[in-house]
Order: C-alpha cells, then sequence, then structure tokens
C-alpha cells in the first residue's frame, strides 16, 4: 500500500488525438499515486507543457504535427538530461523502438496495450528502470542479432517505396544505376524479401521507413 505522504507520479501526456490523450487519463485516473498535470497535442506544445510543468514522466506518441516524437524525446533530454519518458505508438516496429530508445526514451508500449502496460511502465520508468512491451522486445532481441541496413541501403528502400525504377532512383540519390541494384540485392538479402515489394512492406512493418501517404 502507497503512503498518502507519497507525492503522486506527474505525467504530461501528448498525443494528437483526444481520444487516446482521454484513454490515458482513465487509466491513471484510477491509480492513487498517479496524476496527469498537463496535456499536448504537438510535438511543440509538448515542450511548452514539459517546460512549464517539469512532470516526472512524459508519455509520447510518435507520429504528431509539427515535431516527430523522436525531435521532441531529443530536445526534453538535452533541456532536462533526467527527464523520463515513455513512447506510446502503434508501431510495432523494432527499428522505430530502438530509434526512440536512443533519443533518450525509457519505455515503449503500444496504443492498443494501455490498459495493460501502462501503470507498470510508467511505475518501472519512474524508478529508473526501462520498460519495453514485451512483443517488441522480443523482435528487438532477434533482428538485433541480423545484418541491419546501412544508412544507404535506408535511403534506397525509402526512394523504392516512393516509386521509380533503378534509374530514377539512381539520379534521386545521386549514385549510379548500377550501386542502387547492389544495394537492393543486399537489402532483399537482410529483410529475407523476394521482391522490391516485399521489401518495402517489411521496412515499413520494421519501422525502418514511414509509411508512404
Amino acid at each position: 500500500m502507497i503512503e498518502s505522504s507519497t507525492p503522486p507520479i506527474r505525467l504530461l501526456v501528448v498525443d494528437d488525438h483526444p481520444l487516446i490523450r482521454d484513454g490515458v487519463g482513465a487509466v491513471i485516473a484510477s491509480e492513487p499515486d498517479m496524476v496527469v498535470v498537463a496535456e499536448a497535442g504537438d510535438g511543440i506544445e509538448a515542450l511548452a507543457q514539459f517546460d512549464q510543468h517539469r512532470p516526472d514522466v512524459t508519455l509520447l506518441d510518435l507520429q504528431m504535427p509539427r515535431m516527430s516524437g523522436h525531435a521532441v524525446i531529443a530536445e526534453i533530454r538535452r533541456r532536462s538530461p533526467s527527464a523520463r519518458v515513455i513512447v506510446l505508438t502503434t508501431y510495432r516496429g523494432d527499428v522505430q523502438a530502438l530509434r526512440a530508445l536512443k533519443a533518450g526514451a525509457s519505455g515503449y508500449i503500444l496504443k492498443n496495450a494501455i490498459r495493460k502496460d501502462l501503470v507498470a511502465a510508467v511505475r518501472d520508468v519512474h524508478a529508473g528502470k526501462r520498460f519495453l512491451a514485451p512483443d517488441i522486445a522480443a523482435e528487438m532481441s532477434l533482428r538485433l542479432m541480423e545484418n541491419q541496413l546501412s544508412q544507404r541501403e535506408m535511403e534506397v528502400i525509402g526512394a523504392v517505396a516512393t516509386g521509380g525504377d533503378n534509374k530514377e532512383i539512381a539520379h534521386r540519390l545521386g549514385i549510379s544505376e548500377e550501386t542502387v541494384k547492389t544495394h537492393m540485392k543486399s537489402i532483399l538479402a537482410k529483410l529475407g524479401a523476394t521482391d522490391r515489394l516485399q521489401a518495402v512492406l517489411i521496412a515499413v512493418r520494421r519501422g525502418i521507413i514511414d509509411p508512404v501517404s
């Protein structure tokens, strides 16, 4: 039983969807040792609210208007190196999770598991631990043992996703057509894909590239 004299964990909730913020608020409202002190609907507002309230833990979406979640994490940690951030996302991709952790996040959970994982994640992160959704942690462990795409290979698969043949991609990236072919061969092998379309779909699922709108 948590003593009444213990200050509650103060939370900032950042998501551009009000329903998600409401859902998080409903879960937190049932916990006597937690309180939502502020909300924000985009990255710029998130930084303003962080500066004003200095929450113990920030709950943050990755895909937001005006400033990406990764950029917000990095900026929050620059302003306050001891700040603790938990990512709330729909992206299961291990690469997205790894990017968030490298930017300074301490936790990564999926929005469809908020009711199951959120409270435990907040308590763990507030205590100085890390919290990863179990399926994300398993995916990361598996993928980190495999060959990762190089920066140029990520640029190539990103260009493939937006359309165009090898010649067009080569012109866009300032490399030769033969180099594009060599990179694509490596990409297919590393992703375990049989063709370009499957490679793009795998890259999107893993968070290597963003979905094409």
